[in-house]
């Protein structure tokens, strides 16, 4: 069986590519001789495969933009863009035996990105009647008109599975489609990661040093996508993180910079060094930056190699946790917090950016002591599992398993 699945494992992003690469380990081991193919919406076809500082300055620019001129560039530009795309990704479909659109973030209308690109691949699969399965997704709350007819072509296939990733993602499909079907939740594929892991934990110090690991993310990126303003997010600026860095090195830990792999992000980490040092005497080891990821194996090493880490990024955490490395998340996008409320870390999790750095610190050193719940983290992973599992059961069966249209 031939399954092709669609999403942006080759993002910069690493988080995508982790779980699209779960998604494709997972699919595989059940043993039933299928076949996977990821094509990634933007056309990308390997990771490192685009420009970030041309990314960001694009961003920047979208930002300053009137809200009509900026979505009707933005479809200019894509339109011409699937034109390109629409022959490949027919002749994949025809030659596939079912089609998985998912995981990650993928039902949100950012000035029409994905609902363009979704329609795309939503027209190919009516037009060969594969059986489709819309899984693990994100949901985002405001949509515009276009972008609902756009999403609403899935009423023409032939759609045996329909999950999402948390319940605010859930919240948001009711509400978008009140009429039906309705979404399941399931567990985020990238919790499966455990299973890519191949590095150690390095041994404690007898110093009982902390190393922190503070996942830094471009505030240009938190702008764009999220919902509140700027000015409530927790981290978005350098001194934000230089508050906190000189309070966790007063105490005597060990912080390393990190990113999840988009190049704004660690460029953004060095500025975060470069300002640090230029106000204080650092001590050789203190206060270290890490190497750029290029591949989801680089962020998994990162990740493991921390006691605990601060982050903004939703895959970043999920890998944490996967990986039994405590963790606290920063609050900027409903998709955050909606896998802490679904892990029970409610309380390792900071919305206020008035949170003070004192208080951050601490929070990291109670995380990296309670640690993670073993019987919670098993039971977590099993659901995982189950739910790609059950996902490929409807494929696999799929002649009855068909959802009624919306």
């Amino acid at each position: 069986m031939k399954i092709v699945v669609f999403n942006v494992k080759y993002s910069e992003n690493l988080g995508d590519g982790l779980l699209a690469e779960c998604v494709e380990a997972a699919l595989m081991k059940s043993g039933d001789g299928i076949e996977v193919e990821t094509i990634d919406l933007a056309g990308r076809r390997a990771y490192a495969a685009t420009n970030g500082g041309r990314r960001r300055l694009a961003l920047g620019l979208l930002r300053r933009l009137p809200f009509f001129a900026r979505r009707r560039l933005v479809r200019l530009v894509l339109e011409r863009r699937l034109n390109r795309f629409r022959g490949l990704w027919d002749e994949k479909i025809a030659h596939a035996d079912a089609v998985i659109i998912g995981g990650g973030n993928l039902f949100q209308d950012d000035d029409l990105n994905f609902p363009l690109k979704i329609g795309e691949v939503l027209d190919c699969v009516s037009r060969y009647d594969r059986p489709l399965a819309v899984y693990a997704v994100g949901v985002s709350k405001q949509w515009s008109e276009p972008a609902y007819d756009l999403f609403a072509r899935l009423r023409r296939t032939r759609l045996v599975h329909l999950s999402v990733r948390d319940g605010f993602a859930q919240d948001n499909w009711q509400e978008h489609f009140p009429e039906g079907p309705s979404a399941k939740i399931v567990r985020d594929p990238g919790l499966l990661v455990q299973a890519m892991a191949t590095v150690e934990k390095p041994a404690s110090s007898t110093k009982r040093q902390l190393t922190v690991g503070l996942c830094v993310t471009d505030p240009v990126i938190l702008h764009r996508h999220s919902g509140d303003h700027a000015s409530s997010l927790p981290f978005c600026s350098i001194g934000a993180y230089r508050d906190l860095i000189g309070v966790l090195l007063e105490d005597g830990q060990r912080v390393v910079l990190f990113c999840n792999g988009a190049r704004e992000d660690q460029l953004f980490a060095e500025r975060i060094r470069n300002s640090v040092r230029k106000l204080r005497v650092v001590e050789a080891g203190a206060l270290d930056i890490a190497s750029r990821p290029r591949v989801p194996a680089d962020l998994i090493q990162t990740i493991q190699s921390m006691d605990v880490i601060l982050a903004h990024r939703l895959h970043a955490c999920i890998a944490a946790y996967a990986l039994k490395v405590p963790h606290v998340g920063l609050g900027w996008d409903s998709k955050v917090e909606g896998f802490f409320n679904s892990v029970g870390r409610e309380t390792f999790f900071i919305k206020d950016s008035r949170t003070p750095p004192i208080h951050v610190a601490l929070l990291l050193k109670a995380a990296e002591k309670e640690g993670i719940e073993a019987l919670r983290h098993r039971v977590t992973i099993a659901e995982a599992q189950a739910g790609i599992s059950n996902m490929r059961r409807h494929l696999v069966g799929s002649d009855e398993c068909a959802i009624s249209g919306i």
